[in-house]
């Protein structure tokens, strides 16, 4: 295999990864924050995981975009046939919109929780 079928197989890989992660992070964050009413007792604690859990998603954002710029260089052409590449492509626009919209409504949500 060449280096860069392995590039881009590695770069899908970290971009996928990279995404799931973030997700994972939101939800502890979450998870986390509605711990604080019914135990006190740990909120500082949890304040203090809650900001490492943020940085983290920043850095995985941080992933996701320089990964998926490196999608864009190393996708292979016309893979599937000019008529459905014409599909694809407009359906990971749709994706990418929906997904900004997820990623900014996420921090929307998260944010006031994790520096309130």
């Amino acid at each position: 295999m060449n280096s860069r079928k392995t590039a881009v197989i590695f770069i899908g890989f970290v971009h996928d990864f990279a995404a799931g992660y973030w997700l994972a992070l939101m939800v502890a964050i979450g998870l986390m924050h509605r711990l604080h009413g019914s135990h006190p007792e740990v909120t500082g604690i949890l304040n203090g995981i809650e900001r490492n859990f943020f940085w983290q998603s920043i850095g995985a954002m941080g992933a996701i975009a320089a990964t998926g710029a490196g999608r864009m260089f190393t996708y292979v052409e016309n893979w599937y046939g000019p008529d459905a590449e014409r599909v694809r492509r407009r359906m990971l626009v749709v994706k990418h919109l929906f997904l900004a919209t997820v990623f900014a409504a996420g921090y929307l949500v998260i944010y006031p929780m994790v520096f309130h």
